[in-house]
């Protein structure tokens, strides 16, 4: 499967032009609206996925053809007809647009789920830039139900450039409910074919004291963290690789000592099976042929459900040129943080003299890496191994403090502003928003055209993204710094660190805000951005 593109070669599959005014998205006998010819075909599906050599049977989101997602040159409308062919219920975000609501693939008593066998018909108009399209129900991103969504504006075909569309996955072979009730889920937690099954209102967070923190910092010392033993921890690392399924210690590459007193910084929640590009692992790595002394944009989405990686060019040296697929000053580099659900486009020139360049992708706090090949006409491929020789480091903010937005928010005062405690622990394995999970939550209500700016202030011994439904916002402040940071939807939020940001009120309904890493999601890290007099 490839996905590198250039201006030269546009897909065919392009939305038509002229289409309908916004239409909620229901079943299409339900409406007339745009004619089927206007609509590009999207199925949900089950297929089967060579992983290291042993199948797997997997989610896709595809075009009739196979192509995997969708790209949208400039001026198309999203007119998209899904049709759900996966066997079971499902949901599918478009995560990056701000389309109206009832249009953004959340399943509430607004928006059913579409049922197996129907098609569902969604128009819009999208925003540019390097977004993705996921399942929102249940576990199902866990098994690969996500897709790459490329909008392309004009500046993009006057740039002289080939695109690379990369799409990361971490994979299991395990079932997914399996996996997150061997971390110690609560039981009723999210179901690999259900949504909402989870009775928050019974979980206890007594663990943490939270009423000692200040309006302006954290009071860290305040806080009673004596539930959280992570090294005697047993069961929350899985070492898939060796097929052995019972517990095994955690903290096996995944804490970190010597931090905060003493505790442990939790990296990474499981050990996958495999670490895919493009659905595809280092053992057969996808390989793009590009030209010698061409310019490349990387087009980079993390779509891994807990996975955090380091993106590392090797021997070249990009420019980060947008996040999250809004524009921003270049930044230079040849390696940059990537959290669960955000994206960058890298532009970057193939040397002269030719050759294969890998494009690794280097998980967090570990040695393993997956990746996709550069190849220049005539260069010898070489093997590329799974593993590095030492562990990453933890992720931490500094590309986010060098990112600064070509087109920022309007200057104006903030007139609802809210903190935001991130809450939870390993041990019981559950994860909060202000020590309440979805179900028992505190929406933040807000009025049409406010100006709102959000502090989340990570009370806990792992790192969070955080990522808004229906807005992009600018990242102010980094703990407590004010900075004129990248517009975008998802931000890390590392361990006791605080990340302000800034949005305008501009979309109404009922809005998703939760952290992108799915299994801290499915045990209640979620709360909703809910308009005044959205029901």
């Amino acid at each position: 499967m490839t996905l590198a593109l250039s201006r030269r070669r546009l897909l065919s599959t392009a939305v038509a032009g002229g289409c309908a005014a916004l239409l909620p998205a229901f079943p299409r006998s339900v409406f007339a609206a745009s004619s089927v010819e206007d609509a590009v075909r999207l199925t949900v599906d089950r297929r089967t996925l060579d992983v290291n050599g042993k199948a797997a049977s997997v989610f896709g989101i595809r075009q009739p053809d196979g192509t995997p997602g969708l790209t949208l040159d400039p001026g198309r409308r999203f007119v998209v007809d899904l049709a759900n062919r996966a066997g079971e219920d499902a949901v599918i975000h478009w995560h990056g647009q701000t389309p109206p609501y009832v249009q953004d693939g959340v399943i509430d008593n607004n928006r059913p789920a579409i049922r197996d066998g129907e098609s569902v018909r969604y128009d819009f108009a999208p925003r540019t830039g390097t977004h993705w399209m996921h399942s929102h129900h249940g576990m199902q991103e866990q098994l690969l139900m996500a897709a790459p969504l490329v909008v392309r504006g004009a500046e993009d075909l006057r740039a002289d450039e080939q695109e690379v569309t990369i799409l990361l996955h971490d994979f299991t072979f395990r079932d997914p409910t399996e996996l997150l009730a061997s971390l110690g889920a609560p039981a009723g937690g999210m179901a690999h074919g259900g949504h909402g099954q989870m009775d928050h209102g019974q979980m206890d967070h007594g663990q943490m004291d939270h009423s000692s923190m200040g309006n302006g910092s954290m009071d860290h010392g305040a806080m009673n963290h004596g539930a959280m033993n992570h090294g005697s921890m047993a069961g929350g690392a899985m070492n898939h690789g060796s097929m052995d399924h019972g517990p095994a210690a955690h903290g096996s590459g995944h804490g970190m000592s010597g931090m905060s007193g003493g505790m442990a910084m939790d990296l990474n929640d499981v050990e996958y099976d495999a670490y895919l590009v493009n659905d595809r692992t280092l053992a057969d790595p996808e390989v793009v042929r590009v030209e010698r002394g061409g310019r490349v944009r990387l087009r980079i989405i993390n779509g891994a459900t807990s996975t955090a990686f380091h993106l590392d060019l090797g021997r070249l040296t990009g420019q980060v040129i947008a996040a999250d697929g809004n524009p921003v000053q270049p930044v230079a580099g040849s390696r940059f943080a990537m959290s669960m659900g955000q994206r960058l486009d890298i532009r970057l020139t193939v040397p002269a003299e030719g050759g294969a360049f890998p494009i690794l992708a280097l998980r967090e706090g570990a040695v393993q890496r997956t990746g996709i090949i550069l190849a220049t006409p005539g260069a010898a491929v070489g093997k590329v191994a799974a593993a590095g020789e030492t562990q990453t480091d933890p992720l931490d903010l500094s590309l986010e403090k060098q990112l600064v937005a070509v087109t920022p928010l309007a200057a104006r005062a903030a007139d609802l502003t809210r903190r935001m405690q991130l809450t939870g622990s390993m041990a019981p394995y559950v994860w909060s928003l202000d020590g309440q999970t979805f179900g028992a939550h505190r929406p933040l209500t807000v009025r049409q055209g406010q100006r709102v700016e959000l502090t989340f202030e990570n009370a806990s011994m792992m790192a969070h993204p955080m990522h808004l439904h229906g807005h992009h916002f600018q990242v102010v402040a980094i703990d407590g710094r004010p900075v004129t940071g990248a517009v975008r939807d998802t931000v890390l939020v590392p361990m006791m660190g605080s990340v302000t940001v800034a949005f305008d009120a501009d979309n109404p309904g009922r809005w998703p805000l939760h952290c992108h890493n799915l299994l801290h999601m499915a045990t209640g890290m979620m709360t909703e951005v809910v308009y005044e007099g959205v029901g």
